[in-house]
């Protein structure tokens, strides 16, 4: 009876531990995700690495913080690596990991942008209308998360807008953003998002340190006017967003 009842708590005890290191399920389970570099040279045509440097390392950090590789689209547009994607191969692999992966949906875009809209590969523009119209398409009335890192993305807050969003941009509507040239290793605002993903908690912290360190970064270096990135956050979101916390690494 005494074996037993030790067997008992063994058995009990094993599984305890089993369950201490089983690491907790992702938040971001059954969401789609995005991120494309839709360009991949200067405002003079010369070809960069930001853009691409940017995809990829944004790709490892929002993996590590829970999003699935296997509902995840990440592509360059660029021309000149193998296989070429074009702009309707991107706009199709995002489609179709929104449609695998059906409970959220985050995008995230690297370009250059003009008043305009977002350069998204060698000659299309996106203009505010297209993008609501294809996150609208995608993502319907599911959580949605959408980053635009480019020149004058502002201009896409006003269309995308809805309580189920969350939007996130590296400029207001008439102003620049920095880190275009050919010796960035990102753009300024990715490489912010980059830099503080691995301590914020969720998407809201997320957007205020990234603000705050691009303010810091565009004064430290006298850049003027400042890129004012702005963030919009629906009234649904604002309730669910800090209950999506990032997956961290045990302590």
């Amino acid at each position: 009876m005494l074996r037993s009842a030790v067997i008992v708590i063994l058995i009990w005890l094993g599984a305890g531990v089993a369950c201490a290191q089983t690491p907790p399920a992702s938040r971001f389970d059954g969401w789609a995700s995005a991120i494309v570099a839709a360009d991949w040279r200067t405002s003079r045509g010369d070809p960069i690495q930001a853009f691409d440097n940017a995809r990829r390392d944004l790709t490892s950090g929002f993996l590590a913080a829970g999003f699935s590789r296997s509902d995840m689209y990440d592509a360059t547009l660029r021309p000149d690596v193998t296989p070429v994607v074009s702009a309707a191969d991107a706009v199709q692999g995002m489609r179709s990991a929104t449609l695998r992966a059906t409970r959220g949906c985050f995008l995230y875009f690297t370009s250059h942008g003009g008043p305009q809209g977002l350069v998204f590969g060698p000659d299309r523009i996106l203009s505010p209308t297209s993008v609501v119209t294809l996150v609208r398409d995608w993502c319907s009335d599911r959580p949605t998360v959408v980053v635009i890192s480019a020149c004058y993305s502002g201009i896409f807050v006003d269309s995308l807008a809805a309580p189920n969003r969350m939007i996130m941009t590296a400029a207001r509507r008439d102003r620049s953003s920095f880190g275009c040239s050919e010796d960035a290793t990102y753009p300024y605002f990715d490489a912010c998002v980059i830099s503080t993903l691995p301590t914020a908690s969720d998407f809201i912290a997320l957007a205020h340190a990234t603000r705050a360190c691009v303010k810091a970064r565009e004064e430290a270096e006298g850049l003027s006017p400042a890129s004012e990135p702005q963030v919009s956050i629906g009234a649904n979101m604002q309730l669910l967003l800090p209950t999506l916390r990032f997956n961290r690494p045990p302590g």
